[in-house]
């Protein structure tokens, strides 16, 4: 097992390397300039978040199906990985973070966008779409269809299943700050918790995701900003110091481990996309039940969730660890590199009262919305593959699997995801390239044109 583990890491390193990484950051480039920059109708965007689509066809409003998008999204990810990125590459790879969700709200677009596009409706009126559907019905390639939906679901057991209720059943047990609870104990009240959401389907995950997704990002937002309150003096300083570093790695005080620029970047880059999925095809799933008019309302709906996950919450994350850092002298330490939620830990336990409630909070909530909306991608995966008869058996499969998570190591696990994650972002990052002339044409007609409010 530990041959198997020691190579299956290895690949991992190897899909995540440099060619995924300049693969996924080409395509939100391409997309930027061919769109025109359309980050820059964000405000738009986020206005048309609550608004009224009398009429218009899907499943879900295109409210539900952003907090369903941001309930996967919005994880770890956001906290340790953000921390991961500090150790490994320095300060300044919270800019290179920041930017990669900036550049990655095109990509999420594009994907918005394709997704109603080549939606289809079912005999019973249910909206299915994602990249499966633009990759068949656009490119007339079933295969890489098919190979996407096999990546996606086996990447719903891990990424959004095993490795989140594991992180939360590891948090109580042997936590001092916290009652130490066995992990089956925790695994069984998730496990029981998520399957009372998933087996009620998709307007079961969307209702609660839209109550919960709110709420707990608005509350961590605002323990983040009470925290910068308490780092007043270092706000500027930790700024100072993730944009030098950026640039000049060397002025790191700690924490880098050599390779210069291009390891801050690396880093930096690798945890952004990670963390925002833009470009990994499974936001796109749930986009596709959206009550929307036409595919670039949508696309626009789509990109401020790369935009609320990265440019918003894992920047003040970064803000958050580097201000504590300076604030409190935290020393980048050789057991923090290997994990990097004990640098969270280390900065926010610095904050009285609500430094520590307000990080177990972050955990606990972002692993268990995460497992909400990966559940609902893995089924339209699985749908998509073997039809509605294997749903039931799906659902009933991920919810024993949180409880499974939640009670061995997973170490292994982690690492299958992370490949299973790049193999599916290959057939849409394909399809999204191919089909950008698409976007470009709905997106000239609906929006450079002034034809938004059309059906």
């Amino acid at each position: 097992m530990d041959t198997v583990s020691f190579w299956i890491e290895r690949i991992g390193s190897l899909v995540w390397g440099w060619p995924m990484i300049i693969m996924l950051l080409g395509t939100h480039i391409l997309l930027t300039v061919r769109l025109h920059f359309p980050q820059r109708h964000v405000f738009k965007a986020i206005r048309l978040i609550f608004a009224k689509e009398e009429g218009a066809r899907g499943d879900v409003s295109q409210f539900a199906s952003l907090a369903t998008s941001l309930a996967a999204t919005i994880g770890n990810g956001n906290i340790v990985g953000v921390a991961t990125a500090i150790v490994l590459g320095g300060s300044g790879a919270v800019f290179w973070c920041w930017i990669t969700g900036l550049l990655g709200m095109a990509t999420k677009y594009g994907e918005g966008l394709l997704a109603v596009k080549y939606r289809e409706v079912t005999s019973d009126g249910k909206m299915l779409g994602g990249p499966m559907y633009a990759l068949e019905k656009g490119l007339g390639q079933k295969w890489l269809a098919v190979l996407f939906c096999i990546f996606a679901a086996l990447a719903s057991f891990g990424i959004g299943d095993m490795t989140q209720s594991n992180a939360i059943s590891s948090l109580f047990a042997g936590n001092s700050h916290l009652p130490d609870i066995p992990k089956w104990v925790t695994g069984l009240v998730v496990a029981l918790l998520a399957g009372v959401v998933i087996l009620g389907g998709v307007k079961s995950i969307s209702k609660v995701c839209s109550r919960l997704v709110p709420f707990m990002a608005g509350f961590y937002i605002l323990g983040c900003l009470y925290i910068l309150c308490c780092n007043y003096a270092y706000i500027f300083p930790a700024i100072s110091e993730i944009i030098t570093c950026a640039f000049r790695p060397e002025a790191v005080s700690g924490g880098l481990v050599g390779g210069g620029i291009m390891l801050t970047i690396r880093y930096g880059i690798a945890r952004g996309l990670f963390s925002n999925e833009s470009g990994l095809g499974s936001a796109p799933i749930v986009a596709a039940a959206a009550q929307t008019r036409n595919p670039v309302r949508q696309a626009l709906v789509s990109s401020t969730g790369t935009f609320f996950d990265t440019v918003v919450i894992c920047a003040i994350t970064g803000i958050v660890l580097v201000s504590s850092k300076l604030h409190f002298q935290i020393e980048i330490t050789d057991a923090m590199r290997a994990n990097g939620f004990m640098l969270s830990e280390a900065a926010f336990s610095r904050i009285p009262v609500v430094g520590l409630p307000l990080l177990y909070f972050g955990i606990i909530t972002f692993a268990f919305s995460t497992i909400l909306g990966w559940g609902y991608y893995g089924e339209r995966a699985v749908e998509y593959l073997g039809g509605k008869r294997f749903i039931k058996f799906y659902r009933f499969l991920f919810v024993i699997f949180i409880f499974v998570g939640a009670v061995f190591e997973l170490n292994m696990v982690w690492n299958l995801s992370d490949i299973m994650n790049a193999l599916m972002a290959v057939p849409n990052l394909i399809a999204l390239i191919c089909l950008s002339g698409v976007v470009v044409k709905e997106t000239r007609y609906y929006l450079w044109q002034h034809h938004l409010d059309e059906e």
